[in-house]
């Protein structure tokens, strides 16, 4: 190799060298910046995911509380159909006693009438 020839290498190496150089404090400077966000990510996450533990947990306890509800709420319906089940009954006995009461007022007027009838009926005959 001839000295203009290593002194070409020599140059390409210094040139690629003054170029790696900046580019690598750059690098630096981006990886500086890169951590001292993710601590400050990390130092904001931590406490958030201690809330959003606290929530997850407080929001179990709510959804079991709605379904303790739930079911007592089912509950009170069916004694509500239950009661309300035997008040139909109740009333149609009722109901039934009342069209009774007015069968046998019904017949009591009947049989009052024919016995006046026919205590005039006997009377108007012995008169005669």
């Amino acid at each position: 190799m001839t000295t203009l020839a290593l002194l070409l290498i020599t140059l390409a190496v210094v040139a690629v060298a003054g170029a790696l150089i900046p580019m690598l404090l750059a690098l630096k400077r981006v990886a500086l910046r890169a951590e001292s966000a993710l601590l400050l990510m990390e130092q904001e996450v931590r406490p958030m995911a201690a809330e959003l533990r606290a929530l997850v947990t407080e929001l179990r306890a709510l959804s079991r509380h709605a379904s303790q509800e739930l079911d007592r709420v089912g509950a009170v319906a069916g004694r509500v159909d239950d009661l309300s089940q035997r008040i139909g009954k109740l009333a149609g006995l009722l109901s039934g006693m009342t069209r009774v009461g007015q069968f046998v007022g019904a017949a009591a007027g009947v049989k009052k009438g024919l016995d006046v009838f026919i205590t005039k009926l006997m009377s108007k005959d012995r008169g005669h």
